[in-house]
């Protein structure tokens, strides 16, 4: 798809990990990515594997090739620089605070409209489907409040790979107070997608210090929507001040 593509800078010794949505693709964290790229910062921001192509394509993934990719991303990063902090949308948001419970070592995490709890009356409403056979149900894409926007991502949702995300956000749960590094969290109240409930539980849930910002302005795709400069602006600040 166009604007898909993976991007990789070459910056300073401090290193920003940029982290996609479910059924999205880099194209909606572009301008996030650039912005750390344009302060200095080196940057990798990965294409989800089944993401940004076809949605056949990601119907036989699921969250251990997401959560590998991104891993793999981050030590890619490691490797040439001295310090690293994982910014993520939704899903993204859902592997940034994954990856914080694993790499103590982080300076810092940004979480975007993070989709980090598993409500299990969606999870039957999900499973419902896949047991009537379907594969996919209609798509979430492109909530965003600004309508000269559209985000580029798959028009439905594919029931199996979204039941994965959901059984993993039940056991990053239960490891969410390992993150004590510094955590920048970005939520709108209208989000038609995830609910700001998820924000509010993943700040209590966490150990270390809590900087909330409002997206009032914003729907779910709160990167590519009328918040967005608020958000590069102080995702940007907020990388330099964790790691100087």
């Amino acid at each position: 798809m166009p604007g898909a593509e993976a991007w990789s800078h070459e910056g300073n010794s401090v290193g920003v990990l940029v982290l996609h949505g479910f059924t999205g693709n880099p194209s909606s964290v572009r301008e996030l990515a650039e912005a750390f790229g344009a302060a200095g910062y080196s940057v990798e921001m990965p294409r989800l594997p089944g993401h940004g192509t076809s949605i056949e394509d990601m119907l036989p993934t699921n969250w251990v090739d997401w959560s590998s990719e991104a891993e793999n991303a981050l030590s890619k990063l490691a490797e040439r620089t001295d310090q690293q902090v994982v910014a993520g949308l939704s899903m993204g948001a859902s592997l940034t605070a994954w990856l914080g419970t694993r790499h103590p070592e982080l300076s810092g995490l940004i979480c975007i409209n993070p989709a980090v709890v598993a409500d299990p009356e969606v999870r039957l409403f999900v499973q419902g489907f896949i047991d009537a056979g379907d594969k996919v149900m209609p798509g979430i894409g492109s909530d965003i409040a600004d309508p000269d926007v559209t985000e580029s991502a798959y028009e439905d949702v594919p029931l199996k790979p979204i039941l994965s995300m959901f059984e993993a956000a039940g056991e990053i749960a239960a490891d969410l107070g390992k993150i004590q590094q510094p955590m920048l969290l970005f939520n709108s109240p209208e989000d038609h997608v995830v609910p700001a409930t998820d924000s509010d539980f993943l700040a209590e849930a966490v150990s270390g210090p809590v900087e909330r910002i409002s997206c009032d302005r914003s729907y779910h795709v709160a990167t590519q929507d009328y918040d967005k400069q608020m958000i590069f602006d102080r995702s940007v600040e907020f990388v330099g001040r964790v790691t100087g």
